[in-house]
C-alpha cells in the first residue's frame, strides 16, 4: 500500500471501471483527497467519500447522479477533447499538489483500451515521480521502474509481473519463484502467475514493466 508522508499530498482519482470495497481499499483512501472522473463519481458513496472537484465531459454520468452530487464543483469538458476524463483528473490531482495518487477503479471494467492505457499512463506519471497504486478494490497494480522497492502484499497472495519493454537485472524475493538478476525478454511468461510469501522485495536494473497481484486470491497458498 501507499505510505504518504503527508495526506494532503495522497489523492485518490475515482475512475469509471469495477471498484469492491474491500479493507485493503478503504486502508488506501483513509484521509486522502478525492478527485471524481465522470462516471467514477458512482463510487464514492461506497467508500464514504465526498470529492473535492468532478471532472469530464459526463457522457457517461446518469442524471440522477449529477443531482446528488449538485454541490460538488465540476470542471466540465466538451466530449470532443485530447484527454480521457481519467487523464484530465489526474492532471487535477496534480494541480492541485499530489504526490501520491491512487487510481480507484482503474482495473477492469467494460472497456478494456481504458484499463490499458491506465497502466500505461500510471508508468509514464511514475516517471515523472509520482507514486502511483491502480486498484479494483479485489486487484491491485504499480509500475515498476529501475531501482529497488517493496510491496506489502498477504502470504499465498498471486501476482504477475508483465513486462512493458525488455527488462534486464531482474530479482524478486520472498516469493515462491524468486529471481536473481534476470532478463525478460519483451513478451515473455515467465512471470506470470508468482505467489507472494509476505512482503515482497523487487529491483529492477532497466526497463518498464507493472504488477498485478491478487491480494484476496489467496490459491497459492
Amino acid at each position: 500500500m501507499i505510505k504518504p508522508a503527508s495526506t494532503d499530498q495522497t489523492f485518490v482519482v475515482l475512475l469509471g471501471g469495477a471498484l469492491a470495497v474491500t479493507p485493503r481499499l478503504r486502508a488506501d483512501v483513509a484521509g486522502a483527497r478525492v478527485v471524481a472522473a465522470d462516471g467514477g463519481m458512482r463510487h464514492a458513496a461506497a467508500l464514504g467519500l465526498t470529492p473535492e472537484i468532478w471532472v469530464g465531459d459526463f457522457d457517461s454520468t446518469p442524471p440522477e447522479l449529477l443531482a446528488a452530487w449538485s454541490a460538488i464543483e465540476r470542471q466540465p469538458w466538451p466530449a470532443a477533447k485530447n484527454e480521457t476524463d481519467g487523464a484530465l483528473a489526474v492532471s487535477v490531482a496534480a494541480q492541485r499538489g499530489a504526490k501520491n495518487i491512487v487510481l480507484a477503479g482503474a482495473l477492469g471494467g467494460e472497456r478494456s483500451d481504458h484499463a490499458l492505457m491506465h497502466l500505461i499512463h500510471a508508468v509514464s506519471l511514475e516517471e515523472q515521480g509520482f507514486s502511483i497504486k491502480l486498484t479494483s478494490g479485489e486487484e491491485e497494480a504499480w509500475p515498476l521502474l529501475p531501482g529497488n522497492r517493496e510491496i506489502d502484499l498477504p502470504q499465498g497472495s498471486l501476482f504477475s509481473v508483465l513486462g512493458l519493454s525488455p527488462l534486464a537485472g531482474l530479482s524478486l524475493g520472498n516469493v515462491r519463484y524468486p529471481l536473481s538478476d534476470f532478463t525478460l525478454p519483451f513478451g515473455a511468461s515467465r512471470t506470470i502467475s508468482n505467489v507472494a510469501e509476505g512482503p515482497i522485495r523487487l529491483s529492477l536494473a532497466s526497463g518498464r514493466a507493472i504488477l498485478i497481484a491478487r491480494p484476496y486470491d489467496l490459491s497459492g497458498a
